[in-house]
């Protein structure tokens, strides 16, 4: 949600998509089959999860031989880990990779009459590990897909439900503890208020 404060333009235009889905009768819920249809949700989850995974480093491994690797030595039995963070925040990979940039995952097709929008990204790192919030290949979190959809879920009730503000004089704080898990450093203070759903 820090991310939605910081950058009211992406909360505003989650809310927009889903008046969209909702439709004219605005009921007050939304349901799992809505999100199917919110592919900026989708991104912006995405980008979440790019920029503040949620850890910094995967269960560390041990190398089996001496290898050489892009000129390092890495001598049998190192402890081998991955920066997890640091591999979704790569300028070599992602183009301004510190913005906060829902729309660099969404895809646009022409299919004749209609331009739809959707998704596009390999999340589980079948063709190139361009992130791996929940690990990459057949050691991935198996609850990957549940955890996408209740973060879909929560933040898309959440922003439908209630507006979030920075507070007044304060700038959002994205820097992040040095811990296993990513946590802020400084906790995210907002004012929330009801909207009229």
């Amino acid at each position: 949600m820090a991310n939605l404060v910081k950058y009211p333009q992406v909360q505003a235009k989650l809310v927009e998509e889903i008046k969209l889905v909702i439709g004219p009768e605005r009921r007050s819920n939304i349901l799992e089959e809505d999100l199917d249809h919110m592919p900026f949700l989708k991104a912006t989850i995405l980008e979440v999860l790019r920029r503040h995974p949620p850890a910094h480093m995967v269960i560390p491994h041990r190398a089996g031989s001496d290898v050489e690797i892009s000129g390092y030595m890495i001598p049998k039995d190192a402890a081998i880990n991955v920066l997890v963070a640091d591999i979704g925040r790569d300028p070599n990979v992602w183009e301004g990779p510190m913005e906060f940039n829902p729309d660099r995952f969404l895809v646009k097709s022409d299919s004749g009459q209609d331009e739809k929008i959707s998704v596009s990204f390999d999340v589980a790192g079948r063709k190139e590990i361009k992130m791996m919030p929940f690990g990459v290949g057949r050691r991935m979190c198996p609850g990957n897909v549940l955890a996408r959809m209740n973060l879909e879920y929560m933040v898309a009730n959440l922003v439908w439900h209630f507006e979030w503000k920075a507070m007044d004089g304060e700038v959002v704080d994205l820097d992040e503890k040095e811990v296993f898990a990513i946590m802020m450093k400084n906790p995210l203070r907002a004012l929330i208020s009801p909207t009229s759903t």
